[in-house]
């Protein structure tokens, strides 16, 4: 089981925005902690949770069960905790807030966008994907003067390729689901954020990812997701 530790990640000098605090709880789970606010992305029982708070808010990025766990969101959850989530989620979360594909929405005073998370070519049978395109979320999160962006499960699409200003991103790797570290290379070089974690990475050679990520200034951080 993963050991939970923190990542704080801090604001450059002369910057305002306060530090954020990161947890990895394994494979898509993550924990963010910023200005007391307290935000899991796709929880699930196979984290271990010990020692972290409930949340403000719950991203759930698609419906695949390693990403959306009922018995987990409600173990994370307050009476006032906001569940976003693509409109396929909202079938099994009757209670969460939808936010498609470009749409952008503020919850509990952080604006969040979902970028289209999704498969050019890979799928389980011929003219299938294992994730079509307007299915799934990423998400980019403001806080305070930082962008957060969170992949999901996507390939490197035109979409991943155009962000801009993201100080840090968790970008996705793994065959055959989602897409292999040379491909996520190249779009971390195509939108060159300020620090990058490859995650939901089982099996992948993350020195290769390292290697081919050549963008100037973009600082790979590799972590015991597993």
């Amino acid at each position: 089981m993963l050991s939970i530790f923190m990542l704080p990640f801090l604001a450059a000098a002369g910057m305002s925005s306060p530090e954020i605090e990161i947890v990895p709880i394994g494979h898509a789970s993550l924990v963010l902690k910023w200005e007391g606010l307290v935000i899991h992305v796709d929880p699930t029982s196979r984290g271990d949770y010990s020692g972290q708070p409930k949340a403000d808010l719950i991203l759930v990025t698609h419906n695949h069960s390693d990403h959306l766990d009922l018995a987990q969101i409600a173990a994370l959850s307050r009476p006032d905790t906001i569940v976003v989530a693509p409109l396929a989620v909202q079938e099994t979360v009757t209670g969460a807030e939808v936010l498609r594909n470009g749409e952008k929405r503020e919850f509990k005073g952080i604006l969040i966008e979902a970028v289209p998370a999704y498969n050019l070519k890979r799928g389980p049978s011929q003219g299938r994907l294992f994730h079509p395109k307007g299915v799934g979320n990423g998400y980019i999160l403001n806080l305070g003067e930082k962008r957060i962006y969170i992949s999901g499960d996507t390939a490197c699409t035109p979409e991943m390729k155009a962000l801009r200003d993201i100080d840090i991103a968790f970008v996705c790797m793994n065959l055959p689901y989602t897409m292999p570290p040379e491909e996520a290379a190249e779009c971390v070089n195509a939108f060159r954020p300020a620090v990058v974690y490859p995650y939901h990475h089982r099996g992948s050679d993350l020195e290769l990812f390292k290697r081919k990520v050549t963008a100037p200034g973009v600082e790979v951080r590799i972590v015991p997701w597993y």
